[in-house]
């Protein structure tokens, strides 16, 4: 074989080679989403906003979240539970018909509650706790979950990705603690912005920040 045609096919492979790298690029970065970490945050009925924050009181607008129509609100309000006590708690917008306490495992802790793991706005069961405002306080029966790991897509996201509403799935993260996140819930709905949501417990144990990027395993 000549030097030429040696030189021909060694840069026929290089080139295909680049190909192929770049369409697996590709792939990974089709399948890769936002990240969107959450603090301990609590959701309240319009007649709680009264009753912790005052009569004719309404929720205020501190920023928007990534979220359409969702925003965090000047409001905060202290938690009570039987074990301890957690300050300047954020409250979230607008408001809900019931209102929920989101909060990680870890502040659990703090408050001596063991509060169960559980998609929003699934409470039966749960444990309650006291919010206490500025004018008056506010104590629950049920309500303090911690909230299941899961990802905001629209239609047209779900039909990239593959997925549907309600489907679990696997989400791998990269960097020194990487690992692989399971039994991810996938929401599904037209106002919906593409972002996973984790609490700061699953956050901390991956290294992810807001807006770090993580890959469907599809």
């Amino acid at each position: 074989m000549s030097q030429t045609e040696q030189l021909v096919i060694a840069v026929t492979e290089a080139v295909l080679r680049h190909f192929q790298q770049s369409g697996a690029n590709s792939q990974a970065r089709a399948k890769s989403l936002p990240v969107g970490v959450s603090n301990r945050h609590v959701h309240v009925a319009a007649e709680d906003v009264q009753r912790l924050f005052g009569p004719g009181s309404v929720l205020t607008k501190q920023k928007d979240l990534s979220q359409p129509g969702q925003f965090a609100c000047n409001e905060t309000v202290t938690l009570v539970g039987s074990g301890g006590v957690i300050e300047k708690v954020r409250v979230l917008g607008p408001v809900r018909q019931q209102t929920q306490v989101e909060i990680s495992t870890a502040d659990g802790y703090r408050l001596g509650l063991r509060p169960p793991v559980r998609d929003s706005g699934d409470l039966t069961g749960s444990p309650g706790v006291t919010l206490v405002g500025p004018v008056g306080s506010v104590t629950l029966p049920t309500g303090v979950i911690v909230a299941a790991r899961h990802v905001h897509m629209n239609p047209t996201d779900a039909a990239v990705f593959g997925v549907s509403d309600k489907e679990r799935i696997d989400i791998r993260t990269s960097g020194p603690r990487g690992l692989i996140f399971q039994e991810v819930l996938v929401r599904v709905h037209t106002d919906f912005q593409l972002e996973m949501h984790l609490d700061l417990d699953e956050a901390n144990a991956a290294g992810l920040n807001n807006q770090d990027h993580v890959t469907i395993m599809k």
